[in-house]
């Protein structure tokens, strides 16, 4: 959300429990003043791009993991899509559903511990809705695992994560943990009103092999990883000039839940 393009946070003293997350008292503060950062303003060109490179067809089943305020999960169920969206945020749950469109629902869950299993054609995941939120003691391995048991034999995937080589090379305010993988800035996020909130911003990065490597042992097939920003998904190898990879992946009926 703020490393100029793309959200990706963790504050000191997270806890694990959907009532006292930490990105709740962020979420809250902002409220709907989140759809006002630019990042956010792509959302049809990215739904563009996700539905022609997956080759979705309307009446699919989608999952949108840290749905936010639903900007993807609406804008793809005014397309014709059966799409679910799950946050940890009550009040961005509460702004999706108050703008849903027929075919779009809403609850708040914890990414961590999601309770669907075979419910789904389709799973995204995008501009750090949940994955890369959860970088502390392999909790973003357990969202992949999350994904993959709610996903039909042979769904399909869109996940986006931070790229490590453009935090390193250009994020000269933040400071990366290179033994981490982490990247820790202070910043300020606003409301409507415009009064600001100091926050700790700890954002999970990833290189291409670290993703191809965790989703694999999560039971996917990764049929590619290109480099993209927001609002500008393209067909483009992975470099140290995006913000953002996303993956394009399959589950994989013979290979789930990390077994070999």
């Amino acid at each position: 959300m703020l490393h100029g393009e793309t959200p990706g946070h963790r504050q000191k003293g997270d806890m694990t429990s959907a009532d006292s997350h930490w990105f709740e008292k962020m979420a809250t503060h902002m409220g709907a003043a989140y759809l006002r950062y630019s990042f956010t303003k792509g959302t049809k060109q990215e739904v563009d791009f996700i539905v022609d490179r997956l080759g979705l067809k309307p009446g699919m089943r989608i999952l949108d993991i840290g749905c936010g305020p639903g900007r993807h999960a609406n804008e793809l169920a005014t397309r014709g899509f059966l799409v679910h969206g799950i946050d940890i945020s009550e009040s961005f749950v509460e702004i999706a559903k108050s703008k849903a469109p027929l075919g779009a629902t809403f609850e708040r869950m914890d990414a961590r511990k999601l309770t669907f299993e075979d419910e789904f054609d389709v799973a995204i995941c995008l501009c750090q809705g949940a994955f890369g939120l959860m970088t502390a003691q392999g909790e973003d391995a357990l969202v992949l695992r999350g994904i993959r048991k709610a996903l039909r034999s042979e769904g399909k995937l869109a996940l986006s994560a931070f790229n490590a080589y453009f935090s390193v090379k250009y994020h000269t305010d933040a400071e990366f943990d290179a033994n981490l993988g982490v990247s820790h800035e202070k910043t300020e996020v606003r409301n409507t009103s415009g009064t600001p909130l100091e926050v700790d911003l700890w954002t999970g990065c990833y290189t291409p092999r670290e993703l191809r490597l965790m989703l694999d042992l999560a039971g996917f097939e990764v049929q590619e990883v290109l480099s993209v920003d927001p609002g500008s998904y393209k067909e483009a190898p992975p470099s140290l000039e995006s913000s953002e990879f996303l993956v394009i992946a399959f589950a994989s009926p013979s290979h789930r839940e990390g077994s070999l």
